[in-house]
């Protein structure tokens, strides 16, 4: 390498490295086109490319660092987000399986921002199957994201609500309340607790939730609409044991609205409300890295 291409590449690294990603592409795009091919710098220039939401660019980059170094795992970290932005599901997956046996034939120790990656693609590939139907294999992922980050309170709150969509409401709870037990101020989970003992039939415990979700936020309106839906259903059920005859009539001023496979729907006196499965993931989802970021914030 001459000298100048040399001091382009200093530069071009020392721009990225300061997030300054304009003058680190002006650098490093000269360098490329010098002919010279390092895997870090057509890395660089995918994470730039990405962040732009230039998809293709992007992936033509990382692709090119991988045909370098086919052992860069940050390369294929980032190449596998960004199949799955663009929706190659499959693509994404045989690259995850390919990290995963590259990591256990070679003893590598993934280290915590891939690791919070690697658990944000399983996530976004179960929720890929939920929205297909498919809770098997959508469970089998958020597993495998929290064998990487079990302290992913939202991770381990989609694995809950995939239980119980499944059926599994026994298991939906010990889910739900772990992830209580991680962070009791999550207040999804903690809602999604509440509506599945309503489901299991344990009204006393289901009240104890939206209680306390009541208690860390007054103004919650699902938590709100679900315990007064409970005080009525107990309140049904003790006027019942006490032989007074209770009717309660259902009069929806509209057709209710349809439910996905991760909703659970109560409709009481014309209100009907429900408990949906989260959106977007609180921990910085899909975010590459180019080697500079914090390790996973949960």
């Amino acid at each position: 390498m001459d000298k100048v291409t040399a001091s382009l590449l200093k530069k071009g690294r020392h721009h990225y490295a300061s997030r300054d990603f304009d003058k680190a592409e002006a650098y490093l795009s000269k360098v490329a086109e010098a002919g010279i091919q390092y895997a870090d710098v057509f890395n660089m220039l995918g994470v730039i490319h990405h962040g732009r939401g230039q998809m293709a660019l992007a992936q033509d980059w990382f692709e090119k660092a991988l045909a370098i170094n086919p052992s860069y795992i940050e390369a294929a970290l980032n190449l596998a987000v960004t199949y799955n932005d663009v929706g190659q599901y499959e693509k994404a997956k045989v690259l995850y399986t390919q990290i995963t046996r590259f990591r256990k034939e070679t003893g590598l120790q993934i280290e915590p921002v891939a690791r919070g990656k690697l658990a944000n693609m399983h996530a976004s590939l179960g929720r890929a199957y939920t929205e297909v139907g498919d809770l098997v294999s959508a469970i089998a992922q958020f597993r495998q994201a929290l064998a990487l980050c079990p302290t992913y309170v939202d991770i381990r709150t989609m694995l809950g609500q995939a239980l119980r969509d499944a059926g599994d409401l026994e298991s939906a709870c010990e889910e739900f309340e772990r992830a209580k037990v991680q962070k009791p101020g999550f207040l999804p989970a903690r809602i999604s607790l509440g509506m599945t003992y309503l489901a299991l039939g344990d009204r006393d415990l289901a009240r104890r939730e939206l209680k306390a979700v009541l208690d860390l936020d007054p103004e919650n309106v699902n938590a709100n609409m679900y315990l007064q839906i409970t005080d009525h259903m107990i309140a049904h059920e003790e006027a019942l044991e006490a032989g007074v005859n209770v009717e309660v009539s259902t009069r929806p001023s509209s057709p209710p609205p349809p439910v996905s496979s991760s909703e659970l729907t109560f409709d009481f006196d014309g209100k009907v409300s429900s408990v949906s499965s989260l959106g977007p993931l609180s921990n910085s989802e899909g975010a590459l890295s180019g080697g500079d970021d914090d390790g996973p914030d949960q």
